[in-house]
């Protein structure tokens, strides 16, 4: 497996989430989050767990979306769990996620709630 950056801030999550998803990497995006982690997506269900986040994440970025870095929302920490955010692009809402801080003193994201585009090309 290839050694990566890793979140040292909370906010670091989404940074490395752009970085890796615009490299087509989707095993760097499943990287970003814990074990058993849950994201709220694709709409009206749930995907559960690195290994079918990653695969989720393959099939997303075989279509080359690009993602553009975001300027984030305040984050809320409180002792080792952390709420980011950012804006979505119509202003209404905000994609959000939880994250919480692992032994080693990094974050990874424990429930995601993504706002997906149809990519455009």
């Amino acid at each position: 497996m290839t050694e990566r950056e890793r979140a040292r801030r909370p906010e670091d999550l989404t940074r490395l989430f752009v970085e890796r998803a615009n490299a087509g990497d989707a095993e760097g995006v499943a990287a970003l989050y814990e074990e058993d982690a849950v994201m709220a997506y694709p709409p009206g269900s749930f995907t559960t767990g690195r290994e079918a986040i990653r695969a989720l994440w393959e099939k997303v970025l075989a279509q080359a979306p690009r993602f553009a870095p975001e300027t984030p929302l305040p984050t809320l920490v409180s002792g080792d769990l952390a709420l980011t955010s950012t804006p979505p692009k119509d202003g209404a809402g905000a994609r959000a996620q939880v994250a919480r801080r692992q032994q080693d003193g990094t974050w990874l994201r424990v429930l995601d709630r993504p706002e997906f585009v149809t990519p455009t090309g």
